[in-house]
């Protein structure tokens, strides 16, 4: 006897969703449109039945240090303009 599939990947995304915080930020078209993605895509952002994020074997720890002493990266003044941006910079406070 043959039996009808129920299973629907869409449901389960959105029933993950439900119990992620970030998704409260998005539109219901920004919802749907990040779910058809994430379906099409399964395979990138999970293994198998395993939930959206849950890859074994690739865990990371990121320590993110911004205690004093700055780590050298952010203690590096920003880059000065180009002196074309300089001139665009000049052009609307000028204009304003």
């Amino acid at each position: 006897m043959n039996q009808i599939s129920t299973h629907d990947p869409l449901k389960e995304l959105l029933n993950e969703f439900r119990e992620e915080k970030f998704i409260t930020t998005l539109t219901s078209k920004q919802k749907l449109t990040l779910l058809k993605m994430l379906r099409k895509n399964r395979l990138t952002f999970a293994i198998g039945e395993e939930k959206l994020g849950k890859i074994r074997g690739h865990d990371i720890e990121l320590y993110l240090d911004v205690e004093r002493p700055y780590p050298p990266m952010l203690r590096r003044p920003p880059l000065p303009a180009s002196l074309e941006t300089r001139k665009e910079i000049e052009n609307i406070s000028i204009d304003s």
